[in-house]
This record gives structure tokens, C-alpha cells and sequence, in this order.
């Protein structure tokens, strides 16, 4: 029985050289491994791991100036060569001038630091408290400043405030009594007018009244004279002694006992009837004694009745002056 009997119907041949790609594989992998230890230089260098470190002291103090390293000069520039001429003869060439030495260096020496003198925690403290102390007291003080100048400046303001209410008030109530002078003035002036019209006007009416009345009378034969302003045909009235008569018929019924240093008049009306009974009295003028026009009164109401004048008559109405010491 043959090999290809025993294999599978369709299972695929084996590729043709698997043994020898394998073998060609580990060659390639040994060249190379070759390759990279020659080629490749092994150093193993330390690792230092950098570390910061800070530093501080319970003193205060001051760093040292920086080092100030000079500005190095230029160097100068070597000068060229200069080109041969083209000479028949060639000349010896000239050697190059040396280059000028460089500039040293000149490194200052670091300033010695001197070290500070030690404060004490304690009295830093103090000091540090002390300045604190004097801050609060200068912004108590600062704030006690600016609110007596705003207090200062309100009430200013206040007292502008007001004086400026008052100037306000003053010049509206001079205003108004400008006003009501100007009004009175006017209302003068038109009354003024209005009274010289007023009394204007009663002259022509009594003009006119009283020629009127001078025609009507020269008509009924009046016999009044050419200047009397009566307007009766006949003149009439109280004789000249009848007033006397009336004063010696009334003054019996005064009774007046109060003492005074003055002798006023009292001047009273008196309507009578033909039969000479007073019917009615009236005090025109006041003597300034309530007392004595009183009394005067009372007597004309106990007298009742007047004598008659010379001519039989009693006048219809009278004024009679009473005086206390006559």
C-alpha cells in the first residue's frame, strides 16, 4: 500500500523546502544579533537624580551683590594676505604678522559677606507688634479726620441749605408786599379818581338842583335875598335867644356830681311837636364823657316839654350844645 493511499482525499500537499526557509530564518537572526553587539557600543552611564534643597534661617539676611564678569573684547580680525602682483620675478613671500595675544581674564575677587548681627525672635516681635500698633492708631486717627470733615461739610451744606430757604422766603414775602403795595396804590389812585369823578358829577347835579330851585322860587315869590341857599319861600327857624330859653328849661334836670377838669360839649338833636312836647332826641356829637351825655339825655326825657319861641312856634327839630361847667 502506498503513502498517498494513507493521506486524506482532499487534503492540500505539503509545501515543497519548509526545512529549508527555517534554516535560512536562524542564519538571518544570528546576523543580526551579530550585527547589533559589534556595532552597538554598551556603556552604562550613572544616573545622578537631580535634588533641589531650600535653606532658610530664623535671621534675616541680605544676599551679596552678583559677580559682574567684564565683557570680553573683540578680537581683532588678522589683516589678509596680500595678493602677489604679476611680476616677471616672483618676490619672496612675506610671512603672516603673528595673531595678537588673547585678553586674560581677570576675575574679581568675591566681596567678603560679612555676617549680620542676630536679632532676637522675642524682640522682632515686639518691634513687628509696636508697628501694628501704630498702623491701627494712624487709620483711627485718619478715620477720625475724615468724618469730622464730612460732618463739617453736611453741616455746611445744611447752613447753605437753610440760608438759601431763608433768602427764598425773604424775596417771595418782599415780592408780595410789592405786590399788595403796587395794589393799593392802584386802588388809591382809582378811588382818588373815582371820588374826584363822584364829586364832579354831585357839583353839576347840585348846580343844576340849585338853579332849578332858584327858578321854581322866582316863580312862587320867594322872598329870600339874591345869595341865600335856602330853598323855603319864607325863612324860618328858632329866634336867637330861643336856644338859651331851651339850656335854662333842661339844665335843672341834670344831675351830674362826678369832678372833672375839662368842660366838653355835648351836642344833641331834638325833634319837638307843635305843642312843644319833645318827641325825640339823638346825641350828634359825643362830649367824651359817657357820663355827662347820660346825664344829659335823662334830663331832656324828665323835661318832656319846651317853652314856645317868640313868635308862638316850637321848632319841629333843634340841636342844643350842653356843656358841664357853663
Amino acid at each position: 500500500m502506498s503513502l498517498a493511499s494513507d493521506r486524506p482525499e482532499f487534503t492540500p500537499p505539503p509545501p515543497p523546502g519548509r526545512g529549508r526557509a527555517i534554516v535560512l530564518a536562524i542564519l538571518a537572526h544570528i546576523v543580526l544579533i551579530a550585527a547589533l553587539t559589534w556595532g552597538v557600543g554598551w556603556k552604562r552611564d550613572s544616573i545622578n537624580a537631580p535634588v533641589q534643597a531650600e535653606l532658610w534661617s530664623t535671621t534675616v539676611a541680605q544676599a551679596a551683590p552678583a559677580l559682574i564678569e567684564p565683557t570680553p573684547q573683540p578680537q581683532p580680525k588678522p589683516e589678509p594676505k596680500p595678493l602677489p602682483k604679476p611680476l616677471p620675478k616672483p618676490e619672496p613671500k612675506v610671512a603672516p604678522s603673528p595673531p595678537p595675544p588673547k585678553p586674560v581674564k581677570v576675575v574679581e575677587p568675591e566681596p567678603e559677606l560679612k555676617p549680620e548681627p542676630k536679632i532676637d525672635p522675642q524682640i522682632a516681635i515686639e518691634k513687628a507688634k509696636k508697628e501694628e500698633k501704630k498702623k491701627l492708631e494712624k487709620k483711627k486717627t485718619d478715620e477720625a479726620k475724615e468724618k469730622a470733615k464730612a460732618l463739617a461739610k453736611k453741616e455746611a451744606e445744611e447752613e447753605a441749605k437753610e440760608e438759601a430757604i431763608k433768602e427764598a422766603k425773604l424775596e417771595a414775602l418782599a415780592k408780595t408786599k410789592r405786590a399788595l403795595d403796587d395794589k393799593k396804590l392802584k386802588d388809591a389812585k382809582d378811588a382818588k379818581e373815582a371820588a374826584a369823578n363822584d364829586a364832579k358829577y354831585e357839583a353839576s347835579l347840585k348846580a343844576a338842583r340849585d338853579a332849578n330851585l332858584k327858578r321854581i322860587q322866582g316863580l312862587a315869590g320867594a322872598s329870600g335875598a339874591e345869595n341865600a341857599t335856602g330853598s323855603a319861600k319864607q325863612s324860618s327857624g328858632p329866634s336867637a335867644g330861643y336856644a338859651g330859653r331851651v339850656v335854662a328849661r333842661i339844665k335843672p334836670n341834670i344831675v351830674f356830681t362826678e369832678d372833672i377838669s375839662t368842660n366838653p360839649t355835648a351836642v344833641i338833636e331834638v325833634r319837638c311837636a307843635p305843642d312843644g312836647r319833645i318827641t325825640g332826641k339823638r346825641l350828634i356829637k359825643s362830649s367824651g364823657i359817657k357820663a355827662w351825655d347820660e346825664a344829659v339825655m335823662r334830663a331832656i326825657d324828665k323835661t318832656e316839654i319846651l317853652p314856645r319861641d317868640t313868635d308862638g312856634t316850637v321848632p319841629s327839630s333843634f340841636e342844643i350844645s350842653f356843656r358841664p361847667k357853663d
